[in-house]
């Protein structure tokens, strides 16, 4: 049985709809300020998500974006932030949705005349944008930073100098406190950088050196330029000193610099030369992982000077290609390994649990975004836009598999109980469809 309502119910409906929604972002909305969560560690302070979704099955909306990109949307309230490149004209944007039904809010540009070079599968504007609430900030390269108020208004930009690497750059910016920490690289020059958020001024910077060992000239001839760098994003250590430090894998090494002067804290050698992985700090450790069959360094933070001694355990050389970042969890650390297989690790130990593969629905199998917790489950989204739900337990077991069907090497953002996809073709918002039609209804 079909209910028609007039134009007068309908408008009061939709209205009614509207202020519940909004009501309930403001009473339990769970923002996703930055790429990887609140905690710079994959894990979603909420514990329920969408279970089941395809192509329309609890698609609260799709829009299409203008080109293909890798970065990971962003979520405050009710706007959702993404970053975006047009690659023939050097546009380097920000995109502000409606996180109720992604309508376009405003779109922020810059030019950059230049040449940026970049991998085939890289794209320009790769890294995800940051926001405290009142200013959202995004590193966009060579064309510098830039920071704006919640409704596009340019409030400052930075320019950092060239950046330049045979494969891009893909680290994301980081607040903390009055600071917003950007790694300006790979490439020459390579350098760590802490911006007074509201004004954008510098308050310190720390080159970071990038030496290729010869075995590597020896192993890579003429591909150095690609196989030297680090991708990673940084992370921040707490103290309960204050003495709080920002923690970064970077070529042949794990560094720490304190926060508030960037002063070199300590190191732990042994860290690969190619870097895609950003660390991540839970349960009293950091895990730090090496892109192509890379290093695994596990430690405890805060140290002084040569502090590789300290590591917890050593992994010199992985099995498996890894461009996600770790999830810790219960005394395990999951990793989502480049070649479509997941695994768990003791955390205390280095011992793998279990390795397997996840089987796509598309042809590609391959996964470069990071696994996302849930409460107990693990959120993993492939190439194929297939995101697999595994319990995060050391033992084994696959839940669910859901696709949308297009390539995606973006992390998934988790925001009131909505999952925000980025893939090649668009921007998704996914959810339960029938709980919102039912509060229409009321």
């Amino acid at each position: 049985m079909f209910t028609f309502l007039s134009p007068r119910s309908f408008a009061l409906g939709s209205l009614i709809t509207a202020l519940t929604y909004g009501l309930s972002l403001d009473a339990t909305a769970a923002n996703w300020p930055n790429w990887r969560g609140p905690t710079h560690d994959n894990i979603a302070p909420e514990t329920t998500a969408p279970m089941q979704w395809d192509k329309t099955k609890n698609i609260r909306w799709r829009v299409p974006l203008p080109e293909p990109g890798n970065s990971s949307p962003i979520v405050w309230g009710d706007k959702v932030f993404v970053t975006q490149a047009i690659e023939a004209n050097g546009d380097r944007s920000i995109l502000c949705y409606h996180r109720r039904d992604g309508k376009l809010l405003w779109n922020h540009s810059t030019r950059y005349a230049g040449k940026e070079r970049k991998h085939e599968t890289n794209t320009h504007c790769s890294s995800s944008p940051v926001t405290d609430g009142e200013r959202v900030i995004a590193h966009f390269g060579s064309a510098g930073v830039f920071c704006y108020d919640l409704n596009g208004k340019v409030l400052w930009q930075a320019d950092l100098g060239p950046q330049d690497h045979g494969w891009g750059q893909g680290s994301s910016p980081i607040i903390h406190g009055d600071l917003c920490i950007v790694y300006h690289g790979p490439g020459t020059p390579s350098t760590l950088i802490a911006l007074d958020k509201k004004t954008g001024k510098k308050v310190w910077e720390n080159a970071v050196p990038e030496v290729q060992p010869q075995e590597r000239f020896d192993g890579f001839a003429g591909k150095s330029d690609g196989m030297l760098g680090s991708f990673a994003t940084p992370i921040i250590s707490p103290s309960k000193s204050g003495n709080d430090e920002v923690i970064m894998p970077v070529a042949n090494q794990l560094r720490a610099w304190d926060v508030k002067t960037g002063k070199p804290k300590w190191f732990s050698t042994g860290m690969n030369p190619l870097v895609y992985s950003s660390p991540t700090l839970g349960e009293g450790f950091v895990v730090a992982m090496g892109g192509f069959f890379g290093s695994t360094i596990t430690i405890r933070p805060n140290h002084q000077g040569d502090a590789t001694a300290q590591r917890a355990w050593y992994e010199q050389r992985a099995k498996k290609h890894r461009i996600g970042s770790p999830v810790i969890f219960k005394g395990n650390v999951f990793i989502a390994n480049t070649d479509g297989t997941a695994e768990c690790i003791d955390l205390a130990s280095g011992k793998s649990l279990w390795l397997e593969r996840l089987k796509a629905t598309g042809a590609n199998g391959e996964t470069w975004s990071s696994m996302v917790l849930i409460g107990d489950k693990l959120y993993i989204t492939n190439r194929s836009g297939d995101t697999f739900i595994l319990k995060a337990a050391p033992t084994f077991e696959h839940i669910a598999v859901n696709s949308v069907g297009e390539l995606s090497n973006s992390t998934l953002a988790v925001s009131n109980g909505e999952l925000f996809l980025r893939t090649h073709a668009a921007l998704y918002c996914i959810g339960s469809v029938q709980k919102v039609a039912s509060l229409s209804t009321r």
